[in-house]
C-alpha cells in the first residue's frame, strides 16, 4: 500500500493479419537501403516527455522519480498491470518473437503500449531513455530505432501483430534505494532487463536485439538502421585477425540461430571454443572491447559492467562461423568469456525477404540480476 499511497500523492504533484512463420531462420543480403519511405498514423510511438520535475536529481534516484511520474499517468487498474512482485518466473518472461506468436509459458507481462494513452508511453520513453543513455545509434536511439522497424514491418505487410503497440513495459519490485527491483522492457527483437539492488545497478542481461529490415529504411522523415553498429564491430573484431587466427576461431558447425537466446538460459557451452583473446594483440584486442562496448553501451551507467569484462579479457574466446561479413544466412559469431556471453547470428528474413539479425547479450554469473539458480 505505502508504493500506491506514494503514487497518489506524486500524481497530485504533478497534476500531472498474423505471419505464422517463427522468426529464427536465415537468408542472405547486405545492409545496402533498399526499403522506402513510409509515415505512421499511430500514436503509440511517440518521442519521450521531458519530466521537469524529476531534471534536478540524478542517478538512481532520477530512475525512481521517473519511475514515479510514469505510474502517476496510471490508473489504478493499470497499476496492477504494471506493477508486480519480483520473481524469477515474471523475470523470466520475454522473447525474440511477437507477443501473438510467445508461448502462453512466456507471454510478456505489464501494460502494452497500445493499451496506454499518448502521455503515458511517453511518460514511459522518458523513464527507458533516461536508464539506456543518449549515444547515437545505442541506447535509447537504438530502442526508437526497433520501434520504428516493426512499426514499419506492420506497414509492409506483417500487419497488427508487429508495431509499437505491441511493446511491454513492467516493473518487478518497487523502484526503490532499498531492495531488489527490474524494469522490464520488450516487444518483436527486444528485451530489456535491468536489474537494482539497493540503488545500485547489478545487472542488465538477458538483452536480445534484432532488426528487419536489416537494410537501411525512412521511418517518419529519419533514416533508421538499427544493430548495424554491432554488425560492422564484430565484423571489424573478425576481419582484423590473421589467417591463421581466423582458422583457430572458426567453428566446424553451421549455427543456424542463437545458442543461449530466450528460454534457453543457462545452456552456456561447457567448454569455450576458439580463439582465446590472450593470443591476440593490443589492437586486436580494443577491436573485441569494442565489440562488447555496442552492447554494454546500450546501458547508462553501466562502467562497472564494461571493466569487469575488460579484466577478464585475456581469458574470453571469440568464435565464428559461415563468413565474416556476417550479413549472410548463417553467419554467426559469439564472445565467450568468463562473464560475458555474446553472440550474433544472421537469420532469414520473415516478413520481408533479406536477412536480419538476432543478437543477445548475458551475463553468465548476473542474468536476471544473479537470481537465477543454474
Amino acid at each position: 500500500m505505502a508504493f500506491y499511497l506514494r503514487i497518489f500523492i506524486v500524481t497530485a504533484a504533478l497534476g500531472v493479419t498474423l505471419s505464422c512463420n517463427k522468426d529464427n531462420d536465415a537468408s542472405s543480403s547486405s545492409t545496402t537501403s533498399t526499403t522506402t519511405s513510409t509515415s505512421s498514423s499511430s500514436d503509440t510511438n511517440p518521442d519521450p516527455i521531458d519530466v521537469t520535475s524529476c531534471s534536478s536529481v540524478t542517478g538512481i534516484d532520477k530512475v525512481i522519480c521517473l519511475a514515479d511520474a510514469f505510474m502517476a499517468q496510471l490508473t489504478a487498474t493499470q497499476i496492477t498491470t504494471v506493477q508486480r512482485s519480483y520473481t524469477l518466473t515474471e523475470a523470466e518472461k520475454w522473447s525474440n518473437l511477437p507477443q501473438a506468436l510467445v508461448s502462453s509459458s512466456y507471454k510478456r507481462i505489464g501494460l502494452n503500449f497500445g493499451s496506454m494513452t499518448t502521455i503515458q508511453i511517453q511518460y514511459a520513453k522518458a523513464l527507458l531513455k533516461e536508464v539506456t543513455g543518449t549515444t547515437a545509434n545505442e541506447g535509447w536511439d537504438e530502442l526508437q530505432q526497433l520501434l520504428n522497424a516493426d512499426e514499419y514491418l506492420e506497414a509492409n505487410g506483417g500487419g497488427s501483430s508487429y508495431g509499437a503497440a505491441n511493446y511491454y513495459i513492467a516493473f518487478l519490485g518497487t523502484p526503490a534505494t532499498t531492495g531488489t527491483f527490474e524494469i522490464q522492457y520488450g516487444g518483436h527483437h527486444t528485451a530489456f532487463a535491468n536489474t537494482y539492488k539497493d540503488g545500485v545497478l547489478v545487472s542488465a542481461t538477458p538483452s536480445f536485439r534484432g532488426v528487419e529490415p536489416f537494410a537501411s529504411f525512412t521511418w517518419n522523415g529519419s533514416s533508421n538502421q538499427p544493430i548495424v553498429q554491432e554488425k560492422d564491430a564484430l565484423s571489424a573484431m573478425l576481419t582484423g585477425l590473421s589467417s591463421s587466427q581466423l582458422t583457430t576461431a572458426k567453428l566446424s558447425a553451421t549455427y543456424s540461430d542463437l545458442v543461449v537466446g530466450p528460454q534457453h538460459d543457462g545452456e552456456f557451452p561447457s567448454t569455450s571454443s576458439g580463439l582465446q583473446c590472450s593470443n591476440l594483440s593490443t589492437d586486436q584486442k580494443a577491436l573485441v572491447l569494442a565489440a562488447i562496448e555496442t552492447y554494454v553501451g546500450d546501458i547508462a551507467n553501466a562502467d562497472a559492467i564494461m571493466a569487469l569484462y575488460t579484466n577478464e579479457l585475456d581469458n574470453t574466446y571469440i568464435a565464428y562461423s559461415g563468413t565474416t561479413g556476417l550479413t549472410t544466412r548463417n553467419d554467426y559469431v559469439r564472445i565467450d568469456g568468463p562473464s560475458v556471453w555474446i553472440e550474433y547470428s544472421c537469420q532469414n528474413g520473415i516478413v520481408l525477404s533479406p536477412t536480419h539479425p538476432h543478437s543477445v547479450w548475458r551475463d553468465k554469473l548476473l542474468d536476471y540480476g544473479g537470481n537465477e539458480s543454474n
